[in-house]
């Protein structure tokens, strides 16, 4: 029956995740949406896929959603000779991704949440709570952030070399939204402890909430723009994990 139960939610999140995608696709090729709308949009709930870890009986199934979703990104370019890999990099492409030729932030981001699953199911299968909160910082607050600093930042943070420019609202929306997201993460897997996760007080959600918050932010702020897919969730996780074992 486990088996049954993994396949069934596996087969559920594949769909939701191939909807999150082509929707946005064929709203652009429509000119319904823009292609940062679209990118966005893809990044945003396709990412919230990450939520159903927890609930496999066996975790290695996420492995499997995950690192499919890398392939498919890396494949996605210009000169792909599936059509529909060619409408996914020219729906959701971006201009700095020219030069590499297939959709880069999307794969760091897949190759992230691969790497991150991964990981913590090798190692520490009962604290999935780490992982998930920092792939949420990088699907929710990184989106909000560039929303934010794109409508409403006037406050600009130049780095030499990073190939964004940062606003100061960008990143306090980064901040803001990305405590209350691991508070989230940590209060329901962690303090409530619904599923076999390691339970841990309210107290220490708290504290982990705004240490992985402050990271994030940081991490996020020094980063390359094509690059913090892969550095913020991936740095600020295994810091925090590492404090909590000192």
């Amino acid at each position: 029956m486990n088996i049954l139960f993994d396949l069934l939610l596996l087969l559920l999140t594949f769909v939701y995740v191939f909807a999150t995608i082509l929707i946005p696709v064929q709203l652009k090729k429509r000119d319904k949406i823009t292609k940062f709308q679209a990118r966005k949009m893809v990044h945003l709930f396709a990412g919230l896929s990450i939520l159903i870890t927890p609930y496999f009986t066996t975790p290695w199934w996420a492995v499997l959603l995950a690192s499919s979703m890398t392939i498919l990104t890396f494949l996605s370019s210009k000169k792909s000779k599936v059509k529909q890999l060619r409408d996914l990099y020219d729906s959701i492409g971006e201009e700095a991704e020219e030069k590499a030729g297939y959709l880069q932030g999307p794969f760091h981001y897949c190759l992230s949440i691969t790497i991150l699953i991964t990981l913590f199911v090798i190692i520490a299968p009962d604290q999935m709570y780490f992982p998930i909160a920092g792939i949420l910082l990088m699907i929710i607050s990184d989106t909000l952030a560039s929303v934010i600093g794109k409508k409403y930042g006037k406050i600009k943070i130049n780095i030499p070399w990073v190939n964004t420019t940062r606003t100061l609202e960008g990143s306090l929306a980064f901040f803001v939204s990305g405590f209350m997201l691991c508070f989230i993460a940590f209060m329901f897997l962690g303090v409530t402890n619904p599923i076999t996760q390691i339970h841990i007080s309210l107290e220490a959600a708290l504290l982990y909430s705004l240490i992985t918050s402050v990271l994030a932010t940081i991490i996020e702020l020094i980063s390359p723009s094509t690059w913090d897919d892969l550095t913020v969730p991936i740095l600020t996780t295994l810091i925090i994990f590492l404090i909590t074992l000192i």
